[in-house]
């Protein structure tokens, strides 16, 4: 395995994967901190903090950070997730020392510079407006609202545009120094990289970020419910929401298959009933999406405002019948599906990062891939079966609506009839 780890005296975890046939490598801060880390009155500073940090420190300015990298052939890139923020850099093999430079740079010493942070705020006000005039993109921020309603997780990770014009330089600081800490923080580089060597630039450029970790943030409740909005569009945008399961819960792997199965692609049960025999959509899909204590499954579908009803009642139909009667070569496919993504992220030193540091935040150690095949093959009908009816049962669904005219009330309708036949 050419998977290497170090932990530094801070607790800062340095993780590599030499990939000796590249000359490129991936490198990545990746932080365990989130939108779900925010307080009441922090709503979307995670987002902020991350477009900040690439707009000047004490060595560079903002545009000073952006030349060096493309100077050398490289780029630079940064997302922020409910319970992860990243930064991260790709670069040829010689500029390693530099991309591991800028990285430590725009976290350890950034400038939070007064005209900057106010441009950027503007900016990010109007990511929150062209997010508004996007349906397929808004549905899903109404569906975690929903279905964790009052909750940190349930909030929208880019906040409102009077919480993020809210924010200056010391709130930005102080909400930097209590969630970037060493022992919550993963050095990922992949490609043509050198253990060692990473280790050392890391050592010297990320000492600042000492201390304990950040406090835990309060448990997740998923509650369910319904949140139907009449807006004048071509289509009606329907997302679905279930109680999950968390990341390192051991029935995981077979909610994986149910989902694959159900709505994982264009073989699964929906796409074939609802698009290929029905013609009621044009796109439909169902993916489940694991935090550190809760998950949640997720079903996506846009139609006409007429076909609701019956989408709706296929739907509900398909995932009661999937939990009883998957069957041995759709769980094959499912499988096979699912090693087949493991494999091609080795072949990506940016997709290997990613799954680096996915599985030392979540796991604490990076798992060979044996080990992750092993757990997939262990699936069988049964248990992705029983997976089904676990996912049913767990409580009443989360339903979100978009579209036009009356009667989308008959989705959240149609949707609560999975608890009730559960019941």
């Amino acid at each position: 395995m050419s998977v290497e780890v170090t932990r530094l005296p801070t607790g800062l975890v340095v993780v590599t994967d030499a990939m000796p046939h590249l000359e490129t490598a991936a490198l990545g801060v990746w932080v365990g901190s989130g939108s779900r880390d925010e307080q009441p009155d922090e709503h979307g500073i995670s987002h902020l903090l991350e477009h900040m940090a690439f707009k000047g420190t004490s060595r560079r300015t903002a545009r000073q950070i952006a030349e060096e990298i493309e100077a050398v052939g490289g780029d630079l890139n940064a997302a922020t997730s409910v319970e992860t923020t990243a930064y991260y850099a790709r670069v040829l093999r010689g500029p390693v020392p530099l991309a591991l430079d800028v990285l430590s740079d725009i976290l350890a010493d950034p400038a939070f510079d007064p005209e900057e942070l106010r441009r950027e705020q503007n900016v990010i006000v109007q990511e929150i407006g062209a997010s508004e005039d996007a349906p397929d993109d808004l549905i899903w921020d109404k569906l975690q609202e929903t279905a964790f309603p009052s909750q940190p997780i349930g909030r929208s990770i880019l906040g409102t545009p009077a919480t993020v014009r809210s924010f200056d330089r010391s709130r930005l600081g102080a909400y930097l120094r209590r969630n970037y800490r060493g022992p919550d923080m993963i050095v990922v580089a992949t490609g043509a990289v050198e253990h060692l060597a990473v280790v050392a630039e890391v050592e010297s450029r990320f000492a600042s970020f000492a201390g304990p970790g950040p406090v835990t943030p309060e448990p997740a409740r998923f509650i369910g419910g319904s949140r139907i909005e009449t807006r004048d569009l071509e289509q009606v945008h329907i997302a679905l929401a279930m109680h999950g399961l968390p990341h390192r819960d051991p029935n995981l792997p077979s909610l994986q298959v149910f989902t694959n199965v159900l709505g994982g692609g264009m073989s699964s049960r929906l796409f074939q009933e609802v698009r290929e025999q029905r013609g009621l959509c044009y796109a439909i899909y169902a993916f489940h999406a694991p935090y550190s204590d809760v998950g949640m499954f997720g079903l996506y579908a846009g139609t006409d405002a007429a076909d609701v009803p019956e989408l709706m009642h296929v739907v509900v139909g398909e995932i009661n019948a999937a939990a009883e009667t998957i069957n041995e070569a759709e769980v094959a496919r499912a499988k096979a599906q699912m090693k087949a993504g493991l494999l091609m992220a080795l072949e990506s030193s940016t997709a290997r990062a990613e799954q680096l540091a996915r599985q030392l935040l979540n796991w604490g150690r990076p798992i060979p891939l044996q080990e992750l095949v092993a757990k997939i093959e262990a699936v069988t009908v049964e248990s992705a079966r029983a997976a089904g009816r676990a996912l049913i049962t767990r409580g009443r669904p989360a339903i979100a609506a978009l579209g036009p005219g009356p009667g989308l009330e008959s989705a959240a309708t149609i949707a609560d009839s999975l608890a009730r036949r559960a019941a």
